[in-house]
């Protein structure tokens, strides 16, 4: 599969827990700073007492990646955000060269995606200038407040339900620079309100005039998403569509393979389907890259399951 633009900062093969009190990882790979069981157990240290130690090391100033993982004592059930923000935000000056900030890297045996609790982030946009790419786990009071960064190219969501009202945050701020929009739209179980309705903007392509990248994932509503977008302006500008983890079946999947501006597309990701097997070839002849792994049965349940929600 082709590597997505933000992949190459913050890809899982990028980034090494940074767990040693003086030595920072080599040139590449971005570090992620976390708690962990161990830390609970044994010693009891805190997230700010970690990235404190981050940030006494040698040439932090050159960080250019930084990932962050737990920042709540696992052993005490999850915690808000607050406090990364204001010591990310204090700690600004000393990260100068920061391009790349991933918040939120936890894993299912740490936190649920939808127990993740998030917070005004928007604080990080205006302390670090120079990043360009941002990436958020966890949707639980999420907010991006007014929106703004002049050089910001990617901004990922990844969320088991995500407020349309963090969705319109993001379509009435200001990011004229972006080229990548991932939004993991989610169930309305755990807050995932977002309506076809409310990415009309999007998709008639009134925002984002770099966009090149537009990835709607884990949408409850994927086949009208489907034939929306192979109708929608936007379509005729992506270099990448991604609507991969939905719930996407043969209604959406023949609006795809019947929208001509589809194979201009360099990437097209439909993994985690419900397609027909027949249908689904179909995708192999369109002369582009298309992921169409993980089909789904969707004769085993009474309904189309999405891939993350919990």
């Amino acid at each position: 599969m082709a590597q997505l633009p933000w992949m190459s900062e913050l890809a899982p093969s990028n980034i090494a827990d940074w767990d040693h009190p003086s030595v920072l990882q080599p040139s590449g790979v971005v570090q992620r700073v976390g708690l962990s069981y161990e830390d609970d157990y044994d010693s009891k240290v805190t997230w700010s007492d970690r990235f404190a130690d981050f940030l006494a090391l040698p040439s932090v100033e050159k960080t250019t990646g930084l990932v962050i993982g737990t920042w709540w004592e696992l052993d005490d059930g999850n915690g808000p955000v607050d406090e990364v923000v204001e010591s990310l935000v204090s700690a600004a000056p000393q990260l100068p060269n920061l391009r790349a900030l991933f918040i939120g890297d936890i894993m299912s045996e740490e936190s649920e995606i939808s127990w993740i609790e998030q917070d005004d982030l928007s604080p990080l946009l205006s302390a670090f200038p120079n990043l360009q790419h941002f990436a958020i786990r966890g949707a639980n009071g999420l907010s991006l407040g007014s929106c703004q960064h002049a050089q910001l190219k990617t901004l990922v969501i990844q969320s088991g339900g995500l407020a349309n009202r963090v969705v319109q945050e993001i379509f009435h701020g200001k990011l004229p620079a972006l080229e990548h929009l991932e939004l993991w739209l989610g169930s309305e179980w755990y807050g995932g309100d977002v309506t076809l309705t409310d990415l009309e903007p999007l998709l008639n392509d009134e925002l984002f005039p770099q966009l090149k990248v537009l990835a709607l994932r884990d949408c409850s509503f994927a086949d009208d998403l489907a034939i929306a977008l192979s109708q929608a302006p936007i379509i005729n500008r992506l270099e990448v569509l991604d609507l991969s983890l939905g719930n996407l079946g043969d209604e959406g999947a023949k609006a795809l393979l019947a929208c001509p501006a589809i194979k201009q597309l360099k990437l097209l990701d439909l993994h985690y389907h419900f397609i027909d097997s027949e249908l689904a070839k179909q995708f192999k002849h369109l002369g582009i890259e298309v992921d169409i792994s993980e089909p789904q049965d969707p004769n085993r349940h009474d309904r189309r399951y999405i891939a993350v929600s919990e």
